[in-house]
């Protein structure tokens, strides 16, 4: 079972923002990535969105740095680690748009790049950007057909929808990977039906453990059905990736309040509850780690690599 993590620093939610990130920059975001790279993790995240209301600036906060920017800068800096978009909101900009933008940027890092899209929840950034968001939906559907096309091995790449339409229009460089992996996040019936038929893998979006067996049942069982009943499942080549997000992490015995959801323990205790995951059929999980500055991230990014990592 492989493991990957959000960054820090690019996205200040107070779900999950430590205090210490407020201050935080551009270094500190790139220290953590450095350390996950020789950590071994399958990848590192950025979020994505525009613009924050007002009215859900209090929780949400207004910093979401740019993926396609963060992540550029990023793969500059690190060697193995992919780069995961977690999650682009693709339906607020043209395909053919979203295509350049990952397409240069898999060119750049070497193919490490994992395109994560979802539907979005923030009206108002849609409203803004003059995207209909009632609809939020279907634009994802066909959006994703689109950067199918777009982000494949054509130089003039084709689609015809009802939103989109063109052809005859070149775009070099193509990606460096034959083909980029999609992996749809969402925890809707819609959500999850999309992944399964069109998807490459799954991002579940709050789904706790007991819930995950029934959601990954699922996505099995469409998957299932559309290879029985000769309709080939949309664009879906070779392996389907499952994923998980843990609970809150601190290795060892923390000295401070980590929150009573966080698991904390040793690295053999952790390793085992986070098997747990892949007896459910998890095939990567995201982590994340308590921690009050950004060397006490790093302390737990490095510990989880050496001594928790090699027993998934």
């Amino acid at each position: 079972m492989r493991y990957g993590i959000q960054l820090p620093v690019q996205s200040q939610s107070t779900l999950y923002a430590e205090p210490w990130e407020a201050a935080a920059g551009p270094e500190d975001l790139l220290a953590t990535a450095r350390a996950a790279d020789r950590a071994g993790f399958h990848y590192v995240a950025s979020c994505d969105h525009v613009a924050i209301p007002r009215r859900l600036a209090p929780a949400m906060s207004t910093v979401w740095y740019d993926p396609v920017a963060t992540l550029a800068y990023l793969a500059a800096a690190t060697e193995r680690v992919r780069l995961l978009s977690h999650v682009a909101v693709v339906g607020l900009r043209h395909p053919l748009l979203t295509a350049k933008q990952y397409a240069t940027l898999d060119r750049l890092c070497g193919g490490r790049l994992l395109l994560g899209v979802g539907a979005g929840h923030v009206e108002e950034e849609f409203t803004a950007l003059g995207v209909d968001f009632r609809h939020r939906g279907a634009v994802l559907d066909e959006t994703i057909d689109a950067l199918r096309a777009a982000l494949g091995p054509e130089e003039f790449p084709e689609h015809h929808g009802k939103l989109y339409d063109f052809e005859g229009l070149g775009q070099l460089p193509r990606p460096a990977q034959e083909r980029v992996p999609i992996w749809v996040g969402g925890s809707s019936p819609a959500a999850v039906r999309r992944a399964a038929l069109k998807g490459d893998g799954w991002l579940p979006q709050g789904d706790p453990r007991d819930r995950l067996p029934q959601q990954i049942a699922r996505i099995r069982q469409l998957r299932e059905q559309a290879a029985r009943g000769g309709a080939a499942i949309r664009h879906s080549q070779g392996p389907f990736t499952f994923g998980a997000i843990a609970e809150p992490l601190y290795i060892g015995t923390p000295t401070w309040h980590v929150g009573r959801r966080t698991l904390t323990g040793g690295p053999d205790e952790l390793a085992e509850s986070l098997r747990a995951y892949r007896a459910m059929g998890v095939d990567q999980v995201q982590v994340r780690f308590r921690s009050r500055s950004r060397g006490e991230l790093i302390d737990q990014i490095a510990a989880f690599g050496a001594d928790v990592g090699p027993h998934l």
